[in-house]
C-alpha cells in the first residue's frame, strides 16, 4: 500500500494544484506540492532495500498475453527512489524562496508535483509498457517545465526542442520494446531473465541499441544532446531537478534495469561496446564545449552532459552498478551546483554571465563554500562523494577498454579546468557589474537545501552504507591501493586546476577567447548549425519535393485529370446528345438502327 501512495501521491496533489489551487490560492498550491514531496521522501525511506511489492493491477489480458499495472521493488529502485524524492524535497524548499514573486507559481508547482508523478512511475514501472507511458510523462512535464516562462521566445523555443528532440529516441526505444518482446514473450522486467536469453544475438544487440535510443534522448547523448543546454531557459531549480539528478538520469536507469533483468552475461559485446563509445564520446564532446562557455547555467548543463555520458560508458563497460553508483552521488552535488548557481543569479537580479559577476565569496560566504564543495565533489578531490563513483568508472575503463580510459581520464582534467575557471572568474577577484556589487546572501530557505546537499556532497557514499541492502559499493576513506586509475585521477585534477589557476586567476576578460579552436568550442561544434542547414536543406527541400508531386502530380494529373477527362467527356455528351435539336435526335437513331443491324447480321 506504501508503494502505491508513493506513486499516486503526486498524481493527486497536481490535480489538486491545477484544478482548485491555480487561480488564487498560489501559496497553499506550492506548500502542497512541497508537503507531498515530503511525504514521498518519508515513503520511500520506508522502502528502502524493500522487495515486498504489491501484486500487479491485470490491465490487459489476451490469453497467456497480459500487461499489468505494477511495481518493481529492489535495490536497484528503492534506493533511486531516495534520490527522486531526495532532491525533490529540496529543490521545492529551495523554489518556495526562488519562486516567491512569480505570477505563475501556482502553475509551476503543480508542474513539478506532475513531473514527480512521472518520474517515480519510470522508478517503480515493473515492466516495458508502464515504463514507457511515464517515460512519455517525464517529457511532457519537462516541457511544460522548461517552457514555464513561455512569453519569452527562447524559452518557448527551448521546450519545443527538448520535446522534439526527445520524441527521436523515443521512437527507437518503443521498436526496441517491441523487439524485445518477440525475443521474450513478456514486458515484464522479472519474466525476461526467465525467458531462455542464452547467446548474444544479431537480433538481440539491435534491440539494445534501439532501446538505448530513448536513453540517448532523455540521458542527452550524442547526436540528441542539443536540447539540454537550451533547456536552461526554464527556471533554475528546474534545472536542478530535471537536468541534473532525476529525468537526464532516467536513460541511465533504465538501461541498468534492462541489463539486470535480462542478465549482463547475454548481452551482446558489439552492443555495448557502442554504448560505451556513445558515453565516452558525449563525455568528451561535452566537457571541451563546458571549457568555453560564460553563462553559469550553461558550463553546468554541459558539466551535467559529460558526467551522464560517464554513467552511460560505465553501462556500456558492463559495469551499471558503478553507473548506478556515480548517478546517486552526482545528484546530490551538481542539483547543489545548480541550486547554488539558482542562488548566485538570484542575488545578481538574474544575472548569469559569469564575467559580470566576481568577488562573491565575501558577498556570499554561504553560498560559496557550499558551492566549493559540490565543485571538489565533482571534480573528485579524495574524501569528496564524486572522488568515490568516478573512481569505478575509471578502474571499470582501465580493465575492459584503455582507450575509453584515456579519454575518461582526460575528462577528469577538463572536469577541473573548466569547474575551477568558474569558480575564480564568479566568486573571487573584484565585481565587475552593478549586480555582483549590490549581491547578498539569499534567504535562509534557499541556503538550508544548499547546505543539506553541501552535506550530501561529502558524505553520500559513507551514508549509503547504512543501507547495505539499497548500495552494495565498496567505499573506503582512504584508497585501499593507489593503482593507475588513482593516479590517472589524481594527475589530471592537479593538472585541470593549475591550468585554471594560470589563465583565469585574477582574470577580468577571458584570455583564450580569440584563440580559433576555443572558438569552435565556445560555439558547440557548431552542431545547432549544422541541425538548422540539415532542415532548411534536406528537410524543407524534401518537403517541396513532396509538395510539388502532391499538388502538381497527384492532383493536378491524377486526381484532377481524371476529373477534368470526366467532365470533358460528360460536356461532349450533353452537347451532342442533349442539344434539343430534332435533326441531330434523328441522325442518332438513323445511327443505331444500322449499328445494331449490323451486330445482328453480321455478328
Amino acid at each position: 500500500m506504501q508503494a502505491w501512495i508513493l506513486l499516486f501521491l503526486p498524481l493527486v496533489s497536481a490535480i489538486i494544484i491545477h484544478f482548485l489551487l491555480r487561480q488564487k490560492l498560489a501559496t497553499i498550491a506550492a506548500v502542497l506540492g512541497t508537503v507531498a514531496t515530503g511525504i514521498g521522501l518519508a515513503l520511500s525511506f520506508l522502502l528502502l532495500g524493500s522487495t515486498d511489492a504489491p501484486a500487479p493491477i491485470h490491465w490487459i489480458s489476451v490469453g497467456d498475453f497480459h500487461i499489468d499495472i505494477g511495481l518493481k521493488l529492489d535495490q536497484l529502485s528503492t534506493g533511486m527512489m531516495i534520490v527522486v524524492t531526495g532532491i525533490g524535497f529540496l529543490v521545492h524548499l529551495f523554489s518556495l524562496g526562488y519562486m516567491k514573486d512569480d505570477d505563475a507559481k501556482a502553475r509551476y508547482f503543480g508542474n513539478l508535483s506532475l513531473f514527480m508523478f512521472s518520474m517515480t512511475g519510470i522508478v517503480l514501472a515493473n515492466n516495458f509498457i508502464m515504463m514507457f507511458i511515464f517515460w512519455e510523462l517525464v517529457g511532457l512535464s519537462s516541457y511544460l517545465l522548461i517552457g514555464h516562462w513561455y512569453k519569452k521566445d527562447t524559452a518557448a523555443d527551448a521546450a519545443k526542442k527538448a520535446f522534439l528532440s526527445n520524441r527521436v529516441g523515443d521512437f527507437g526505444f518503443i521498436i526496441g520494446i517491441l523487439m524485445l518482446w518477440g525475443l521474450t514473450a513478456t514486458f515484464t522486467f522479472a519474466e525476461m531473465g526467465e525467458a531462455g536469453l542464452t547467446q548474444a544475438t544479431p537480433f538481440f544487440g539491435a534491440a539494445v541499441l534501439l532501446i538505448f535510443c530513448g536513453a540517448i534522448g532523455k540521458s542527452a547523448q550524442l547526436p540528441l544532446h542539443v536540447w539540454l543546454p537550451d533547456a536552461m531557459e526554464g527556471p533554475t531549480p528546474v534545472s536542478a531537478l530535471i537536468h541534473a539528478a532525476t529525468m537526464v538520469a532516467a536513460g541511465v536507469y533504465m538501461m541498468a534495469r534492462l541489463f539486470l533483468s535480462v542478465g549482463v552475461d547475454v548481452v551482446p559485446l558489439c552492443s555495448a561496446s557502442t554504448i560505451a563509445w556513445i558515453g565516452g564520446l558525449t563525455s568528451l564532446f561535452a566537457a571541451l564545449m563546458a571549457t568555453q562557455q560564460d553563462d553559469i547555467k550553461k558550463i553546468l548543463a554541459y558539466s551535467t552532459l559529460s558526467q551522464l555520458g560517464y554513467m552511460v560508458m560505465a553501462v556500456g563497460l558492463i559495469a551499471p552498478e558503478a553507473g548506478m553508483f556515480h548517478l546517486y552521488t552526482h545528484a546530490w552535488f551538481k542539483a547543489l551546483l545548480f541550486l547554488g548557481s539558482g542562488a548566485v543569479i538570484y542575488a545578481c537580479h538574474h544575472e548569469q554571465d559569469i564575467w559580470k559577476m566576481g568577488g562573491l565569496f565575501k558577498k556570499m560566504p554561504i553560498t560559496a563554500i557550499t558551492f566549493l564543495i559540490g565543485t571538489a565533489a565533482l571534480t573528485a578531490i579524495p574524501g569528496f562523494s564524486g572522488f568515490y563513483s568516478k573512481e569505478l568508472i575509471l578502474e571499470a575503463a582501465l580493465k575492459k577498454n584503455q582507450p575509453l580510459f584515456y579519454i575518461a581520464a582526460f575528462v577528469a582534467l577538463l572536469t577541473t579546468f573548466y569547474m575551477f575557471r568558474l569558480f575564480f572568474i564568479a566568486f573571487l577577484g573584484k565585481a565587475r557589474a552593478h549586480g555582483a556589487e549590490e549581491a547578498k546572501e539569499v534567504p535562509p530557505l534557499m541556503l538550508a537545501p544548499l547546505a543539506l546537499l553541501g552535506v550530501m556532497s561529502l558524505a553520500s557514499p559513507f551514508i549509503s552504507k547504512l543501507f547495505p541492502s539499497a548500495w552494495d559499493i565498496p567505499v573506503h576513506l582512504v584508497p585501499e591501493h593507489f593503482g593507475t586509475a588513482f593516479i590517472a585521477s589524481i594527475t589530471a585534477f592537479i593538472t585541470g586546476l593549475a591550468l585554471a589557476f594560470i589563465f583565469y586567476f585574477g582574470k577580468d576578460r577571458d584570455p583564450l577567447k580569440g584563440n580559433a579552436i576555443m572558438k569552435v568550442f565556445r560555439n558547440k561544434f557548431y552542431v545547432d548549425e549544422f541541425y538548422g542547414g540539415l532542415v532548411k536543406y534536406v528537410q524543407d527541400i524534401g518537403a517541396a519535393i513532396v509538395d510539388f508531386f502532391d499538388q502538381f502530380v497527384i492532383n493536378g494529373l491524377i486526381v484532377g485529370g481524371l476529373t477534368r477527362t470526366a467532365q470533358g467527356l460528360g460536356g461532349i455528351f450533353r452537347r451532342t446528345m442533349q442539344s434539343g435539336n430534332l435533326q441531330n435526335y434523328a441522325y442518332l437513331l438513323g445511327g443505331g438502327i444500322i449499328l445494331v443491324i449490323y451486330l445482328t447480321v453480321f455478328i
